[in-house]
């Protein structure tokens, strides 16, 4: 793919999760944004905990192997390694906005093993982290993202191209922004 195609498929994701935040659940009360259907499944604030856990990690290395790096020649085409097209093809959705594989969260990133650590706010932080988001994408396109190298959240030594790192965290977000869609839908979500 090109590196516009890149591009301009992030920020529409990132614009679109935004967007639904801004418009759908900041409406919501505390009793829908904490509803869950079972004991097994995240709420929306334990689903936005998650994801802003995620936020914390990435979008902070992000912006420092940006800032850092000696690879400041953008090129016009993307090509993903193999391990880091098979990490984001994971997270992306299928063609009828339906989850295809569903994983186990690391401990840190799971909501039920530590509720006491989800907080009230959670819209708020997230809809900050994505408009950072916007910022580390537009500062993304004066780099090399083939070059730049991220390390995961899970092992420092093992680490994504940049252009393979924001498309598998754009698509992890816009994956949970899914699950919680299909949690408004649910046949009993509280109607206040």
């Amino acid at each position: 793919m090109t590196t516009d195609e890149l591009f301009t498929e992030i920020s529409l994701i990132t614009k679109s999760n935004y967007d639904f935040v801004q418009n759908k659940l900041n409406k919501l009360k505390d009793s829908q944004l904490n509803w869950k259907p079972n004991n097994q499944s995240w709420s929306i604030n334990e689903v936005l905990f998650h994801l802003n856990q995620y936020a914390h990690y990435y979008q902070d290395v992000f912006i420092s192997k940006i800032e850092s790096t000696k690879f400041t020649e953008p090129k016009s085409q993307f090509i993903s390694s193999p391990l880091g097209k098979s990490a984001w093809k994971s997270m992306k959705l299928g063609v009828a906005n339906n989850i295809k594989r569903k994983f186990q969260s690391p401990k840190n990133y799971n909501p039920t093993l530590q509720p006491q650590l989800v907080r009230p706010n959670e819209i708020s932080i997230f809809e900050k982290y994505q408009l950072d988001l916007f910022e580390i994408i537009e500062k993304a396109r004066n780099v090399n993202i083939q070059r730049v190298k991220i390390p995961i959240s899970i092992s420092k030594f093992i680490r994504l191209k940049l252009g393979d790192a924001l498309l598998f965290v754009i698509y992890h977000n816009e994956r949970h922004l899914q699950q919680i869609k299909n949690l408004i839908e649910h046949r009993a979500f509280p109607t206040n």
